[in-house]
């Protein structure tokens, strides 16, 4: 067991989940010595508290991992104009992926308009089960709403870094004040930068160590993470209409098979194209880094994983890595943003409501606007989602029909939103000048 590499390890932990929250689930209860114990609520006691732990520790390594990288990435280079060139460079892919993703998700719910096979009994019922839910969302979101066209640009500028390096939803802040940090670093002299370079390099050596220790947990993270989710799933209401079940089949079918088409379609062809790199490496490399983002929905908490497996398994640099990563992670959300146009124009198709073309691109740049410094949390998707219905007019409380397979698609879109953080990060790191191929 000792031998097996670890994204075997965690595709074990992912298996043994499901089946363990199968198997509790379909039980339900059982006598032991006597007592009735309920395996759900044995699930969530015993069993979950494992993959909160995990989760936890991740999201602990989290600031410190993009603080330190980012500081030792940017103060390694010698020409400040390195960082000029880059930065565009990785923001204007980043802003052409998001357009492609949103546009395929368009595409592709017009096509097969999976909103229409609801009636309107139907729509009313999931909508009052749903209602608190929709409630507390539709009060975050309307916080965001409120804000002006720059407050995306005062967001990313900290008046205390304590206070947002203690945030993790503050990750644009930090940023900031890294980059700010390691450009003073250079601009220095550099027998005064020598000392404080050395004791981030020594603290980066120490987190990265640190991320390995906390990734042997992983297999156990997930196990519990998953066994909690299909029992939470499972062992709600089973009877639900065919209608029902056949439309949310149909709208998942489409906003999954856009995903795979940004995954194994667009990914590969801007790889090759930009990159000049093997999609087969590619996945090879990456993924561990998509289990986990599978398991933990959080492009954030896979943070840590994403950057070890791009510097250490996809022959990237540091220095393009530290910087290139950490702000994907922030401001790069393909697969939500798919799924915001699929979503938004399967709830104005449920509710029959026909959005003109003018409408509908209007979605590509709200929700493209909507995923700059959106939380890379889960469920930070449904909250940038009404934003988007809110633009186009369309009642927020159709939200309430997407939230039952919401958690198995926010799974599916974060692995995206990962897949496409490290394919920028190679092209970006190929056509930087002075990076040849580490191999």
């Amino acid at each position: 067991m000792n031998k097996l590499a670890l994204h075997w390890k965690i595709l074990i932990g992912m298996g043994l989940g499901i089946a363990v929250g199968l198997t509790m689930s379909f039980t339900g209860q059982i006598e032991l010595f006597g007592n009735t114990i309920d395996l759900t609520r044995f699930t969530a006691h015993w069993i979950k508290p494992f993959g909160d732990i995990f989760i936890k520790l991740l999201k602990l390594i989290a600031v410190p991992l993009v603080l330190v990288s980012l500081i030792n990435g940017v103060s390694s280079m010698s020409d400040i104009s390195k960082l000029s060139k880059m930065g565009p460079k990785t923001i204007g892919i980043y802003l052409l992926t998001t357009v492609i993703a949103v546009s395929i998700g368009l595409i592709f719910v017009n096509v097969f308009e999976p909103g229409k096979g609801f009636s309107e009994e139907t729509r009313n019922m999931f909508a009052d089960k749903f209602a608190s839910a929709v409630s507390s969302k539709q009060s975050v979101a309307a916080k965001v709403g409120d804000a002006g066209p720059l407050q995306a640009l005062l967001d990313m500028v900290p008046s205390n870094i304590f206070a947002s390096a203690s945030d993790n939803g503050s990750m644009l802040k930090v940023i900031f004040f890294a980059i700010l940090f390691g450009i003073a670093l250079v601009m220095i002299p550099k027998e005064k930068a020598a000392p404080v370079k050395a004791f981030f390099e020594g603290v980066d050596a120490v987190i990265l160590t640190m991320v390995n220790l906390i990734m042997l947990f992983a297999p156990f993270g997930v196990f519990a993470l998953l066994a909690s989710l299909i029992t939470d799933i499972a062992s709600g209401d089973p009877s639900k209409a065919a209608e029902l079940l056949m439309t949310l089949l149909q709208y998942s079918a489409v906003v999954v098979l856009g995903l795979a088409t940004m995954a194994f379609g667009i990914y590969p062809l801007l790889l090759k194209i930009i990159g000049k790199y093997s999609y087969s490496k590619f996945m090879k490399g990456i993924f561990p880094a998509q289990i986990m983002a599978f398991s933990t929905s959080s492009s954030a908490a896979t943070l840590p994983v994403t950057m070890k497996q791009v510097e250490e398994e996809l022959d990237v640099h540091e220095d393009t890595a530290s910087f290139v990563l950490p702000l994907g992670a922030t401001i790069n959300m393909d697969g939500t943003s798919l799924y915001q146009g699929v979503a938004a124009v399967f709830i104005a198709q449920a509710y029959g409501i026909d959005l003109s073309l003018g409408q509908q691109l209007s979605i590509v740049l709200t929700a493209t606007l909507a995923s700059i410094g959106s939380a890379a949390v889960p469920g930070a998707g449904v909250v940038m989602l009404i934003i988007v219905l809110g633009q186009l007019g369309l009642p927020t409380s159709g939200i309430a029909l997407i939230l039952a397979p919401d958690r198995i698609l926010d799974m599916c879109r974060t692995v995206v939103n990962v897949t496409g953080d490290a394919s920028v990060c190679i092209m970006v790191d190929r056509t930087t000048e002075g990076h040849a191929p580490l191999k």
